[in-house]
């Protein structure tokens, strides 16, 4: 059956494509309804935390039966290791260091931040919103929390979520010492905001129940725009540490107070696919699960797993920035496992491309438009993925072989080392990164150079938004992100 409600909206915002935020062609006005997106973007999620993608105590059905039922991708990237570039980059489609939200000295926002996303930059929401959408975040921001960088100012109808990680804002004199704030934590040892738009309605943030509350705006959200298209943003603060769950999930998983975290975010990936089925938008919405970066090592049991990636989050090697990735839209998304390469970067093309527009046309995009692959047409146009270690690259990749220019083992501690020649692994052979084949592949090396050489061609670095104080301030930070 037609929807009059959608049909009309198409009709208008067919005729919006015209503006010049959107040079693209419609490329499907054929098409009746307006494909839905719901983007779901886990925190510190290793590529080892998921049943599907290899746990051995971790239960995931829900996230388990998206994949047989979709795609999953096994070669898929972050754009940076650490939260707020990650999240500029899915966000705009574009590496962090062209909208300045990346930096080597302080290398994500912190509660006493000037800076954020700037309003230069198009977000897909703002995109979409000029399509006709409605469009809600909901959960982690991390873009900046003073008004005029919050969601509300970057497209988004609404907002309710924190607007940085879980484990700033720390209370000394309610928090004890340490890491032991870590181990049994607290929701008063933070004293995080929760917002709705740009007010903050309860500070500190009950952790224990915000992924159940989460999930519930999201829900909500579905439910009220059931028959005009929509795009919603997910971005759980959870498994970041301090990790909470709710009494529900109390106890609940083999993995422990970690495997409880990701059960509960795997409820509620369940959650929301059934407010698509019971609205009748399961075969009109495309939902996509990701992460922003790897798993954080140093908290030994409250952090993840890269499975079988080296190292985690903060890292350029493997388990900093290949992400467990999930493409979900029945009669759309053909049914495998892609072994191809993707990125968060290419979700801004993609998106695009779905709802009939293409990409503006007054800047340069990172990403490439996957709708194909999707489909189960035709190959990843990704052949190549650069890894950023905030302004500085650290590595590359060109098909199966990735170069290492700078390496740093851990996460904090650990002196960086340059190397020359560059170190070189085969990933398709040995994803772990144990086997240095730099000596029989010097003609390999030189091509990873010139792609290297042709991308910072490209760049025109925008000065960072990271390090700006928005008040001096002697508070210490209690881990460096």
């Amino acid at each position: 059956m037609i929807n009059i409600m959608r049909l009309k909206t198409f009709m208008t915002t067919a005729a919006a494509l015209s503006l010049s935020l959107l040079a693209g062609s419609v490329q499907s006005l054929q098409a009746v309804e307006q494909t839905n997106f719901v983007v779901i973007f886990a925190d510190d999620l290793g590529y080892g935390d998921l049943g599907t993608f290899g746990h051995p105590t971790i239960l995931t059905p829900n996230l388990d039966r998206l994949a047989d039922e979709g795609q999953k991708w096994t070669q898929f990237y972050s754009a940076a290791n650490v939260c707020t570039p990650s999240r500029a980059a899915l966000m705009t489609g574009r590496y962090p260091i062209r909208s300045g939200m990346c930096s080597s000295r302080r290398r994500v926002l912190f509660p006493d931040s000037a800076g954020g996303l700037p309003q230069s930059e198009i977000t897909i929401a703002r995109a979409l919103k000029s399509l006709g959408y409605r469009t809600a975040a909901v959960g982690k921001w991390h873009l900046g929390h003073l008004p005029q960088y919050l969601p509300t100012s970057h497209g988004f109808d609404s907002y309710f979520g924190i607007p940085y990680s879980n484990d700033m804002d720390r209370d000394g004199a309610k928090s004890p010492k340490g890491r032991e704030a870590f181990w049994n934590p607290g929701s008063e040892y933070w004293n995080v905001p929760l917002m709705r738009n740009t007010e903050v309605i309860e500070r500190p943030a009950d952790q224990t129940t915000i992924t159940k509350r989460y999930t519930e705006a999201a829900v909500d959200f579905i439910h009220e725009n059931q028959d005009q298209p929509f795009f919603l943003y997910l971005a759980h603060n959870l498994p970041h540490v301090p990790l909470f769950r709710s009494e529900q999930f109390s106890q609940r998983s083999a993995r422990g107070l970690y495997g409880d975290v990701i059960e509960e975010i795997d409820w509620s990936v369940g959650q929301v696919v059934q407010a698509l089925k019971d609205t009748g938008n399961e075969e009109n919405t495309l939902v996509v699960f990701t992460s922003d970066n790897g798993p954080w090592l140093v908290f030994d049991t409250h952090g993840g797993s890269a499975g079988l990636l080296r190292e985690g989050k903060g890292s350029c090697w493997e388990g900093g920035m290949r992400e467990p990735t999930i493409f979900w839209m029945p009669g759309t998304v053909q049914p495998k496992v892609v072994t191809d390469l993707g990125s968060t970067l290419d979700l801004f093309p993609t998106i695009l491309s779905m709802a009939g527009a293409g990409t503006p046309a007054d800047r340069i995009y990172d990403g490439f438009d996957l709708s194909r692959t999707l489909a189960g047409e035709s190959r990843s146009p990704r052949l190549s993925m650069i890894y950023y270690w905030g302004e500085e690259i650290w590595a590359a990749r060109l098909g199966a072989f990735k170069a290492h220019f700078t390496t740093k083992t851990e996460y904090v501690g650990q002196k960086a080392v340059k190397h020359d020649p560059p170190l070189l692994f085969n990933l398709n052979e040995d994803p772990s990164e144990k086997y240095d084949v730099a000596a029989d592949h010097p003609a390999v090396l030189e091509r990873i150079a010139e792609l290297v050489k042709s991308h910072e061609a490209g760049v025109v670095k925008a000065p960072t938004q990271l390090t700006a104080l928005e008040l001096p301030t002697n508070k210490p930070s209690f881990l460096i992100k």
